[in-house]
């Protein structure tokens, strides 16, 4: 099954790459947030303690070259713009033996890993020569429809190297491909740290696979399996932990990442609960599609009501065209202190505080696109 759909269906038919994952549907784009919700509620009931990722040793591309390119599912008249202003001036670069699908893949290949290599002397831009030809070996050869591994065809397999090395050579081409990650930037940071913190806080126990503690921009294995600089992120999380902002996606995601790990650590029992007291889910209601809400808690804690609210949002490009969240609100439970009077909400990735009921998005997410929420008693200890 793995060899026939993953690992060559997959590599045949990619008109959305950021799909085509292991146990994926590449003719399903997304989900509604009522389904989501359902599926939660589902989990949370019958399997609490199951695994939750975004990425692993298996995974076709990591979660965030996923994030990329999920933009694209929303600006598809913008991207096929783009895609044929690329392919014009990567004309010098292609031989006749290249065929337009894995052109096709090169281009959302380069899109998705933007910012993965070293332009300039500096971090930033494209992906290095040597992981994009490892990548398109394995990629050709895996389809089989003009080369394999047992058989490889060295006039295309040359043609399509050749075309890489040109892109990733031709300034003119780097520039139009910048100039079009530059537009997707805001997009691809709400996806990148709402679909972390969905992750992180829905039923059951996630996992953060080595080194995507920050933006990861791998490809399939042996790319994903890289040394990790865990010193730069002993750094970074040094630095956010004594108070500086944030200075990057990075630095955002690991703050995302850091502080919902140490709240599930702190509070188990809304995560993940016992036999005794299982932790609840519920969906918490929203006026707009482009966000998505639910509480976490304990059974034996309030009746099950809500100890944490996570809200992140969805679709940041059709959002930005619709001119952003207008009068559109979250609806949060009220909260009560233990002297009777009302309390609210604290925002642990911020320090914000809110009140209960309807909280207008705009000034929720006025800072960061998702919102981490746990029950304000008037304690001033942060997670």
């Amino acid at each position: 099954m793995a060899k026939g759909v993953e690992d060559t269906a997959f590599y045949r038919w990619f008109r959305l790459a950021g799909l085509n994952e292991v146990g994926g549907d590449p003719d399903r784009v997304g989900v509604a947030p009522e389904e989501f919700h359902a599926f939660a509620a589902q989990q949370v009931r019958d399997w609490p303690l199951a695994m939750t990722t975004l990425t692993t040793h298996d995974t076709k591309r990591d979660e965030d070259v996923r994030a990329r390119l999920a933009v694209l599912s929303e600006l598809p008249l913008e991207f096929a713009e783009a895609l044929r202003s690329w392919r014009r001036l990567a004309a010098p670069h292609r031989r006749q033996e290249l065929d337009g699908q894995t052109e096709h893949l090169i281009w959302q290949t380069l899109l998705g890993t933007w910012g993965s290599g070293v332009r300039d002397g500096r971090p930033g831009g494209p992906i290095s020569g040597e992981r994009l030809l490892a990548y398109l070996e394995k990629a050709i050869r895996e389809a089989k429809r003009h080369t394999t591994w047992t058989n490889p065809d060295e006039a295309y397999e040359d043609a399509v190297r050749a075309f890489a090395v040109g892109v990733l050579g031709d300034e003119a081409v780097l520039a139009a491909v910048e100039a079009f990650s530059e537009r997707i930037a805001g997009p691809v940071r709400v996806g990148v740290l709402g679909q972390k913190l969905v992750q992180l806080t829905m039923p059951g126990v996630p996992d953060v696979y080595q080194g995507t503690e920050v933006v990861s921009l791998s490809l399939v294995d042996p790319d994903n399996r890289r040394p990790v600089d865990y010193a730069e992120r002993r750094t970074r999380l040094a630095r956010l932990d004594a108070g500086a902002r944030p200075q990057d996606l990075s630095d955002e995601k690991l703050l995302v990442t850091s502080r919902a790990l140490r709240l599930r650590r702190e509070h188990p029992e809304w995560f993940t609960g016992t036999t005794e007291a299982p932790a609840t889910y519920a969906a918490v209601a929203t006026s707009t599609g482009n966000a998505v809400a639910f509480g976490r808690g304990s059974a034996a804690v309030d009746g099950g009501a809500p100890q944490v609210v996570v809200v992140a949002t969805r679709l940041a490009a059709s959002l930005e065209r619709l001119g952003g969240w207008g009068q559109h609100s979250v609806v949060l439970p009220e909260v009560v202190r233990p002297d009777g009077s009302a309390g609210g909400w604290r925002d642990v990735i911020t320090g914000a505080r809110t009140p209960g009921g309807s909280v207008p998005l705009a000034s929720l997410l006025q800072t960061v696109p998702v919102a981490l929420l746990v029950r304000d008693l008037g304690e001033d200890a942060a997670p």
